[in-house]
């Protein structure tokens, strides 16, 4: 029996002792968790709340410790109770049969069961990197913040899509191919065969990273800080122009271009267990008319309106008061500009309610990459195809990660799309909002940074794009791993290189994906190597060796001492003698230690739909930090393969098994793997 199901259960008997012995009927009560085990596993303060009910009823008032108290009669000998106190003025405090959970508990292997065929779709859409250049260490935040979420969600049994979004005709991808044409001035021939003279020493996403910089400066004539100079913001704009048409030179050259970038990124997520169900693209949304579709439909329920006088004149706007009139949160209002051109909230509310399956149109899929385990990922066209394709689209909830810059523009969207389809509603468009990632003065010059004195004084350094002053998440990861693989060195010298490798690559993306995910969504996160990869204190590699040090326990215990143990256990819930030997063992003041980290273990559950309802991940990595650190605590504090009591050994096996089952399942659930050793 689950935690949550004995929850459920407890609180259903005292409900209906409520109606039984006082005749009050009630939906729902409040239950809390005390502070420490000794003060119970849940805690009811109905009594408080029948009293003012009873008044109401009858006139009469009961003193709350009183019914409290029948209460607490009432609830002897319910299933999974051991004991049940009052305490205070009129808390109903419940002890677990202690005993029969750690039996059940050591026997539910509690297996994930795949999604109901038609339980309704959960979107997540994550990463959507321009596909101008390589990935950089805050995409990897929204990446593993969304992967993550998504991995929340299926454990919580829900059906799962994630998605890329590739903005292939933006600006970004404009500025690169403005690069190539006009500043190295490449065909599409000789761009695909630097494509081929780059490997393997260099991968095409790292020379687009320089190209995007060195565009940046040719705009402003040299000077990273002035003005765009208007000729060759001219070259752009017809770029962009050339790219949205499609059907030219043009735009057969920024097709190749962002579809390699968009392999290197793949390439690079892959390294930290990251996949996608499908890349819907940018062009395709035009070229399918998505946009015209969502703009007739806006048209016919008169939410937006063609401006005819002001700043404005010639645009058409969503007429939303949702902020104090700026100039900038005014822009993020115009879906359609004066010349035409739609804005990227426009294209957002055209996405989202193909999303929601809330427009009547859909793309052409072909695949775009299969892993070597057979997953596919799959990528929109505007050709139509033949190829059998999984249906993709039509959720009923949307999870967008996108950094808090967008707030505002997702709120437009959120609104826009309410509005044109109320059943959908706000409810179904969920923002995931998250902070910047900066790089500690430390983890900046262990990366190659040149700092000047003030730098090195700040507590973090800034990282620009459009600069070229970025952290490449593949240089991320592989310092990582290097740092990772000179500790393993050291600890282990007998291991072959490949399995110093695996070992230093499963420590490095523990370490990395941990830390990103510790941190709420909405803090700024400071990148520092050395934090990162300590053994101690909350971080991703303390959390793997606790799992370790369970699996090395029994490794060292052995088959057949381990089995005999387990066997035990299964004795107790039918021998007397047996289950009060283990109940002696679990209710000792000295042993409590060994129950709070079986009932943490089982909170999981719990923990991963408040997960789900606040959207914040960071709730699931601190439990497992919570849940590493009882069970080092109870590592100090017992030896499992010299304990001579049978029965006692019996307890510290099921507890163990227990905690190792859920710390690796929550490591999965966060994109964490268990190493073979440390």
């Amino acid at each position: 029996m689950l935690l949550s199901e004995l929850n459920q259960i407890v609180k259903a008997r005292v409900i209906a002792s409520a109606a039984e012995l006082f005749h009050i009927a009630l939906d729902d009560i409040a239950s809390e968790v005390p502070p420490r085990t000794e003060l119970g596993d849940l805690a009811f303060p109905i009594a408080f709340e029948l009293t003012r009910r009873i008044k109401q009823a009858t006139g009469e008032k009961l003193n709350p410790r009183q019914i409290a108290e029948s209460l607490a009669l009432n609830l002897h000998g319910a299933p999974g109770v051991g004991r049940v106190e009052v305490a205070g003025a009129g808390y109903l405090n419940v002890y677990f049969d202690r005993p029969s959970f750690l039996a059940d508990f050591a026997n539910n292997t509690d297996a994930e069961l795949p999604p109901a065929p038609d339980a309704p779709k959960r979107m997540v859409e994550h990463t959507s990197i321009n596909p101008n250049k390589a990935a950089h260490i805050g995409h990897v935040r929204n990446s593993v913040l969304g992967d993550t979420f998504a991995r929340i969600l299926r454990a919580t049994g829900e059906h799962v899509e994630v998605q890329n979004y590739i903005d292939n005709t933006g600006v970004q991808v404009a500025d690169v191919v403005v690069g190539f044409i006009h500043l190295k001035h490449k065909t599409l021939k000789e761009i695909k065969a630097l494509n081929d003279a780059l490997a393997p020493a260099s991968s095409f996403d790292y020379y687009c990273w320089d190209l995007y910089a060195q565009v940046g400066l040719w705009y402003r004539d040299g000077d990273v800080n002035g003005a765009v100079n208007p000729d060759k913001d001219k070259i752009r704009r017809e770029t962009i122009h050339l790219i949205e048409a499609g059907a030219n030179e043009t735009a057969e050259l920024a097709d190749y271009v962002a579809t390699r970038n968009v392999e290197c990124i793949l390439r690079t997520m892959e390294r930290l267990g990251i996949r996608y169900d499908l890349l819907p693209r940018e062009s395709e949304i035009l070229r399918l008319k998505f946009w015209q579709h969502a703009f007739e439909q806006m048209q016919a329920k008169g939410v937006i309106r063609l401006e005819t006088v002001g700043k404005n004149a010639g645009c058409w706007v969503m007429p939303l008061d949702l902020h104090a009139s700026t100039d900038e949160h005014d822009a993020d209002k115009i879906l359609v500009r004066s010349n035409n051109t739609v804005t990227y909230t426009g294209k957002d509310i055209a996405y989202q309610l193909w999303k929601l399956g809330q427009l009547d149109l859909d793309f052409y899929y072909q695949p775009f990459l299969q892993y070597p385990d057979g997953q596919q990922t799959w990528v929109t066209t505007d050709a139509p195809q033949t190829i059998a394709h999984p249906k993709f689209g039509g959720g009923a909830t949307v999870y967008n990660v996108i950094d808090t810059r967008q707030s505002y523009p997702q709120k437009i969207v959120k609104l826009g799309v309410a509005a044109i389809a109320p059943a959908a509603g706000e409810a179904a468009s969920v923002h995931l909002a998250y902070e910047m990632v900066a790089l500690s003065p430390a983890a900046a010059a262990q990366l190659g940074f040149q700092l000047s004195e003030e730098d090195r004084s700040r507590t973090f350094v800034e990282m620009s794009g459009r600069k070229g002053l970025g952290v490449k998440a593949d240089d991320l990861i592989n310092q990582l791993e290097a740092s990772a693989l000179s500790e393993i060195e050291a600890r282990h010298p007998d291991l072959s290189d490949s399995e110093k490798q695996t070992t230093a690559t499963t420590l490095a993306v523990g370490a990395l994906r941990y830390f990103l995910l510790k941190f709420t969504r909405n803090s700024v996160i400071i990148f520092d190597f050395k934090e990162a990869l300590a053994f101690e204190g909350e971080t991703g590699t303390y959390c793997q060796n606790a799992a370790l040090r369970i699996n090395s326990i029994f490794r060292k215990m052995g088959d057949a001492a381990r089995a005999s143990a387990n066997e035990i256990t299964t004795k107790a819930m039918s021998e007397p003698a047996l289950r009060e030997s283990f109940a002696v063992v679990l209710n000792d003041k000295d042993n409590e230690d060994i129950w709070q980290l079986v009932t943490l273990a089982g909170r999981l559950e719990e923990v991963l739909r408040v997960a789900v309802h606040t959207a914040e991940p960071a709730q699931v990595a601190k439990y497992v930090f919570q849940l590493a650190k009882a069970f080092n605590l109870f590592y100090h504090h017992h030896r499992i393969i010299q304990e001579t009591d049978a029965a006692k050994q019996a307890v510290l096996v099921a507890a163990a098994e227990i905690a190792g089952r859920q710390l690796t399942k929550t490591l999965q659930i966060l994109g964490i793997a268990v190493p073979e050793r440390m």
